[in-house]
């Protein structure tokens, strides 16, 4: 490796440290724990320190995309703080782990403390990120209980109905009195769960279990609501689909916020929801041929 492409390398990483700390001092000013916010701002001073320390070997400043310091801090506003920052790191770590072994060998004699120093940051970073506790993780288990249900309960429901009535407005108006019912039957249900327990609010669980089924209730009603009433084949067709990405997308935020595998999660809710879709299609097949009840 040449000496401009090691520059351009030590440049890269002396500008993640420089837009990760205008990141982190935004992020403070909406977040309300106290100690998540001195955790934060010690995470802030790492990158500046560390910023300091490529900076005495680029002899120069370097300039930050504010547009992508303003998309990380939107992001963080609407998914959690917690997520945005595990994220950021895990892509800094990543792309510095796998290049870690080429550039210790190449900035040996340029940085003789480069292998210290980057051990010293994903470390050090590491154990203030795992300090963070925010409130919207707490609750990632009444999330998954209210989404795992509704994908599973009303996705087979759907299922059913699509061929047990043959209309895209039969079947919404089904799943709107169906969802709505099951969104408060989930919500009560969660809240008596945790009122007993300690470290969780009831009203706050029952609140993300109900947010998180009804929405994954309006989000599978869609396709019925939106496509003709004859084109109910192609509405099951879009509404598994659907199924498959919000489960992809949901197990996504939460390996990455909670640090837990992806593919099991991904791969074990797909399986059961996709099964009990299929066996109520069958059921409703077999309920509309032999009860012989056309609508």
């Amino acid at each position: 490796m040449s000496d401009i492409q090691l520059m351009k390398r030590i440049m890269k990483f002396q500008a993640d440290e420089k837009m990760e700390y205008y990141v982190y001092t935004k992020i403070v000013a909406f977040v309300k724990d106290k100690k998540d916010k001195e955790t934060l701002l010690k995470i802030a001073e790492e990158e500046k320190k560390h910023y300091e320390i490529w900076k005495q070997y680029t002899k120069r400043d370097v300039k930050v995309n504010m547009f992508l310091v303003s998309w990380y801090v939107l992001l963080a506003r609407l998914l959690g703080y917690t997520f945005i920052i595990k994220k950021m790191e895990n892509a800094l770590t990543e792309y510095k782990g796998s290049t870690r072994e080429k550039l210790e060998k190449d900035l040996t004699e340029l940085i003789p403390d480069i292998k210290i120093l980057m051990e010293d940051e994903i470390e050090h970073e590491t154990e203030l990120i795992s300090m963070i506790d925010e409130e919207k993780l707490k609750y990632a288990g009444s999330m998954v209980l209210g989404l795992n249900d509704a994908l599973v309960e009303f996705t087979g429901s759907l299922a059913g109905w699509t061929f047990a009535m043959q209309s895209n407005r039969l079947i919404t108006l089904a799943g709107l009195i169906t969802g709505i019912s099951a969104t408060l039957s989930m919500a009560s249900s969660e809240y008596l769960s945790v009122k007993n327990e300690e470290g969780e609010s009831p009203l706050k669980s029952s609140l993300y279990t109900g947010a998180a089924y009804f929405i994954t209730v309006v989000l599978l009603l869609l396709p019925y609501l939106l496509l003709p009433d004859n084109k109910y084949i192609l509405a099951l067709f879009i509404m598994l689909v659907a199924v498959i990405i919000i489960i992809a997308a949901f197990n996504y935020y939460i390996s990455v916020a909670k640090t837990i595998s992806f593919r099991k999660k991904f791969t074990e809710m797909s399986v059961i929801s996709l099964s009990v879709a299929a066996a109520s299609f069958i059921i409703g097949l077999l309920v509309k041929r032999f009860i012989g009840i056309d609508i």
